[in-house]
């Protein structure tokens, strides 16, 4: 085992794999921006390092200054958690070349999955079925004309680098076949610094679920079951969970075996994710793998009673899977959903600021994965997760009344925050009932925010006005409330007896 660890990222995931070194006894290196210089997960590390400035180009995707990080502190491996520096190959020769692990696949397998063209070649080559689609970047003209006609409209164009829904384009028709091209390439080279786009069938509705898979150096591969991420807006996940309801055994099996098959075929070693699309008749496509931990890890964490994040290091210091398949099984349900600072009454735009509340719920079968604590500061640099929500229960239905009321205990101020829409997904007819399609969200209509009581809303104002008068020390309640009316002095002053 590893005696020092660097991690390289921030919030709840350095978090994460900080306190998961802790139980396994190695010393943790937190890195962080200028702007994070307080945040949680340097308090939680051993020692922690600065590795420029706030903008992540300059420091969290700093390669040179990571490594040199790695090698002032004597870590023997990095731990790149997810985002960033996970699926980079060139940081993981980095790795290898200054004489650090990287914690996570090899280079080749990274590149070979990284690039969707390639993994869509690979699989096709190991008998994985793919969505009907090109193996190659398309370009304008007759040539995509006819290839598009052979597949049938609509069709997809997708970013062959890509991820996260950049890049990607749905065509109705042949007339907006190189317009939508030449916005996608745009779109790619800008995030991906790769014009290449393929040409994909659209599978019409389909379920987006995916199955988690484990290997060793050793030849040992496993998968530890299915998510189901169907839940997503703008192609990206918003609530997962597992198992996947109103899904056969028999899908579920063939999926879990067609992913082993695919991680044997390149050697991969680690974890990693396969994703599939699969539509109304359970037929299931391969649709791209994640050579890294996945966000949504946690659910299935907790049906399989595993740590994965454990399990990767381990597999990392050279130890063998400490299971075989057959030892391996789900256990109750349960569901994940994401804390973000955003506002949905303003097509979710990010919300940056200070958390003057943050108290996250408790209670049986609840678990909460943050990188933040009251008074931290949610910055404009990076992604606006707060947390990750889970709730388990031993079904379904026993889950997601767990959940809502663990989202209902959510205390979160200071910021816009999406608690009260996640609790209007759940509670839909739709996610209750599991008649899950990527189209989910879109089929509920747009977001119907809540109107408390009035007598809820007296208890928000006082709630905002309390923390505002904390926050500015103000001289004392009665003079803040001296022209306020008499409600609020009688509900914040002492009463006296009448003598």
């Amino acid at each position: 085992m590893f005696q020092k660890v660097l991690v390289a990222n921030r919030g709840e995931i350095a978090c994460r794999i900080i306190r998961t070194l802790r139980e396994l006894g190695v010393d943790s290196v937190a890195i962080h921006s200028e702007a994070d210089a307080l945040a949680l997960h340097v308090r939680l590390a051993d020692e922690a390092i600065c590795v420029g400035p706030a903008e992540s180009t300059r420091s969290y995707l700093n390669v040179d200054a990571i490594i040199a990080a790695a090698k002032s502190t004597n870590a023997q491996a990095i731990h790149p958690g997810y985002g960033f520096l996970s699926e980079n190959a060139d940081f993981a020769v980095a790795c290898g070349k200054a004489g650090i692990v990287f914690i996570g696949p090899s280079e080749t397998a990274i590149r070979t999955m990284g690039n969707k063209t390639d993994a869509r070649a690979t699989m096709i080559a190991a008998g994985v079925p793919v969505v009907p689609g090109t193996t190659e970047a398309v370009q304008s003209g007759a040539d995509l004309i006819a290839k598009a006609n052979e597949l049938g409209f609509p069709v997809l164009l997708k970013a062959a680098s890509g991820g996260g829904g950049k890049g990607m384009r749905q065509v109705a028709d042949e007339s907006n076949l190189d317009r939508s091209l030449e916005a996608a390439q745009r779109e790619a080279q800008a995030a991906f610094g790769d014009p290449d786009v393929y040409l994909e069938k659209v599978i019409l509705a389909p379920r987006h679920i995916e199955i988690q898979i484990l290997a060793d150096q050793y030849g040992n591969t496993v998968h530890l079951f299915e998510r189901e991420c169907s839940v997503q807006r703008r192609h990206q996940k918003v609530i997962e969970e597992s198992p996947a309801c109103n899904l056969s055994n028999e899908t579920r099996n063939a999926m879990g075996e067609i992913a082993v098959k695919g991680a044997q075929s390149i050697g991969y070693v680690g974890a990693g994710t396969f994703e599939f699309l699969v539509d109304s008749e359970e037929n299931f496509y391969f649709l791209e793998m994640n050579t890294r931990l996945q966000v949504e890890h946690p659910v299935t964490e907790l049906v399989t009673g595993l740590d994965l994040c454990a399990l990767q290091i381990r597999i990392a210091a050279g130890e063998k899977l400490p299971f075989e398949q057959t030892q391996l099984h789900q256990s109750g349900h349960a569901i994940e959903c994401r804390i973000y600072a955003e506002d949905p009454s303003l097509n979710f735009a990010p919300s940056p600021g200070t958390l003057r509340r943050y108290r996250p719920p408790v209670g049986a079968g609840i678990r909460v994965d943050d990188g933040v604590r009251e008074g931290d500061e949610i910055s404009l640099y990076y992604d606006p997760m707060i947390a990750k929500l889970c709730a388990w229960a031993d079904d379904r239905n026993t889950t997601i009344a767990r959940l809502d009321r663990a989202l209902g205990e959510y205390a979160i101020a200071g910021i816009a925050q999406n608690v009260e829409f996640l609790r209007w997904v759940i509670r839909s007819d739709a996610f209750g009932e599991g008649r899950y399609s990527t189209d989910l969200l879109q089929n509920l209509g747009p977001y119907q925010k809540a109107v408390p009581p009035e007598e809820e809303r007296d208890l928000m104002l006082l709630a905002g006005v309390l923390t505002h008068i904390q926050s500015n020390q103000t001289k004392g309640v009665e003079q803040a409330f001296s022209t306020e009316p008499s409600r609020w002095r009688q509900a914040l002053m002492p009463q006296r007896k009448p003598e």
